[in-house]
């Protein structure tokens, strides 16, 4: 009995040793206050544990003298030979191993830890950076591709890296990304991250109906990047194949007649009306008066005195230096003021007013037909059509309703 007791309390010290020892080794930083001390400590708790080597043999990597270089490669050795299975410790010998400039034992370290875990990203993107340091441009590519099409996470990282390498060369890019489909929509995602519009949809097109339905994640961040930055035309297309709104085209008004709901400004949409509340004005589709088809947009107004409106407004994708008409029916009930209401045709790109409706006329009117022609500027993808009012002073009160119908925009 007292031998079993010894022998127990024997095993239980050097387990509490050993626990004790590697909990010190995961949770310490190399760089926090200390760090020397409590690797010290725990190592020798527990010496043959590869957390308290790799703790050690990380503290001795921050010193640039060759005692540090060689301490720390003798300490990541021990890592290795007390986890020998373990692709990560395999890798920090491989960085040790470079550091300390043994550059072949250190790319067949990395290649270990590719050898023990071939599907996993995180050595194949260590070996990729390796050979790209030592100037193996080939072998650099072929590591990363398989890094890019095992990882999100790493697919993004070897896309800025080989983006900055290859002089931004999209070609050259794209012959690293390969074919295959998850790789393609997050270089769609990362052209569009970058500003380059036309390649986002290049490549987000090259893919097949099955493959942009499996990316709807991506195509929708894609989406929502290139609308922000402006990129209206190329956000059109990507939010018509995804029949987010399938009515969205380049050169079109979308809802012209007022037939399907509006949404309020918060609400997400692209290229579609929104309508936003102010106080004293009333804007909603109208099923009673109308000029054509079954409703029209309808504008109450009971005392505004506000210098501008833009209450309703939509975003349209366009072609840049062409000429346009726009065209839309107007009927007025009551309306009085000084400034009446008008519509705007805004650069998008600039928010420059490109064109201005005539004010809709005062008084009582039965539907006429009000048209504008204007030229888009160069730097322009889209434009944006908002009510306004014809200024008429600080305080200026406007009463009496408006109806808004069949608005077109015609080249």
């Amino acid at each position: 009995m007292a031998a079993i007791i010894a022998v127990a309390l024997l095993f239980g010290w050097f387990s509490i040793r050993w626990q004790i020892g590697n909990m010190l080794g995961s949770l310490t930083q190399p760089n926090a206050p200390n760090a020397a001390a409590i690797a010290d400590f725990a190592y020798g708790l527990s010496p043959n544990d590869p957390m308290t080597n790799w703790l050690r043999a990380s503290i001795f990597k921050e010193d640039f003298t060759n005692d540090g270089a060689a301490l720390s490669v003798a300490s990541f050795e021990d890592m290795v030979r007390n986890a020998p299975h373990d692709h990560r410790a395999w890798v920090e010998l491989a960085r040790g191993l470079e550091q300390a400039e043994q550059f072949e034992r250190s790319e067949k370290a990395f290649r270990r830890a590719v050898e023990l875990a071939p599907n996993y990203s995180y050595s194949h993107w260590h070996l990729a950076n390796f050979y790209l340091r030592r100037g193996r441009e080939t072998e650099a590519i072929n590591e990363f591709r398989v890094a890019a099409e095992t990882s999100s996470e790493y697919r993004e990282q070897v896309l800025s890296i080989a983006w900055e390498y290859f002089d931004k060369d999209p070609k050259r890019l794209e012959e690293l990304t390969g074919s295959k489909p998850e790789v393609r929509a997050g270089l769609a995602k990362f052209y569009a991250a970058k500003e380059l519009a036309p390649e986002s949809l290049r490549v987000w097109n090259s893919l097949t109906p099955e493959e942009k339905q499996a990316h709807q994640d991506i195509a929708r961040i894609v989406t929502q990047a290139l609308y922000e930055k402006r990129y209206f035309r190329s956000a059109a297309s990507f939010v018509h194949q995804l029949a987010i709104e399938p009515q969205a085209k380049i050169g079109e008004v979308q809802n012209g007649g007022f037939e399907s709901p509006i949404l309020e400004e918060a609400q997400k949409v692209y290229f579609n009306w929104k309508i936003v509340k102010l106080d004293k004005v009333e804007a909603k589709p109208d099923q009673f008066k109308k000029r054509e088809g079954g409703r029209s947009l309808r504008i109450s107004f009971n005392g505004f005195t506000g210098i501008e409106i833009k209450n309703v407004w939509q975003v349209v994708a366009v072609e840049s230096s062409k000429r346009y008409r726009l065209r839309f029916w107007v009927r007025t009930e009551n309306l009085k003021s000084a400034g009446t209401p008008l519509i705007e045709v805004v650069n998008a790109n600039d928010d420059k007013i490109i064109a201005t409706s005539a004010a809709f006329p005062t008084e009582t009117n039965e539907w006429s037909e009000i048209k504008l022609e204007f030229s888009t500027p160069a730097n322009a993808e889209g434009i944006l059509l908002r009510l306004d009012r014809a200024y008429c002073g600080d305080a200026c009160p406007i009463v009496g309703t408006v109806w808004i119908d069949d608005v077109k925009l015609e080249s």
